[in-house]
């Protein structure tokens, strides 16, 4: 992180980032990407509904294991086509040791669709 307070952030900047919660509701295979990834559907509930994202969490998680489990997204940028997926969501994590994702959840079970702040 930059000591340089031009690239500080105004908290106003940090509002433009919508960030929710939302849950699992379907993750497959993605044999086409470039590197090992899942294809996944994220509920976030009423209004934004279902969005879909690829994760390239195959390290720590199986595809049994996905469902289920709620995920923190940045889910106001533009789609981004990822390989075959058009992908609606940035799904958030942290690298382990060794640069493997470990997914950002929240530590106890929350209503999909709940605003980070």
């Amino acid at each position: 992180m930059a000591d340089d307070t031009e690239t500080a952030l105004s908290y106003d900047d940090f509002l433009k980032v919508d960030i929710r919660v939302g849950t699992i509701v379907k993750a497959e295979p993605f044999p086409e990407a470039r590197r090992p990834a899942f294809k996944i559907w994220v509920d976030f509930g009423e209004p934004l509904g279902v969005k879909k994202s690829s994760a390239q969490v195959t390290v720590h998680y199986a595809l049994e294991d996905l469902v289920g489990r709620q995920v923190a997204a940045v889910v106001n940028f533009p789609p981004k086509q990822i390989g075959k997926l058009m992908s609606e969501i940035l799904v958030l994590g942290f690298p382990d040791g060794a640069g493997e994702v470990v997914l950002l959840t929240p530590e106890r079970q929350v209503p999909n669709g709940g605003r980070m702040y």
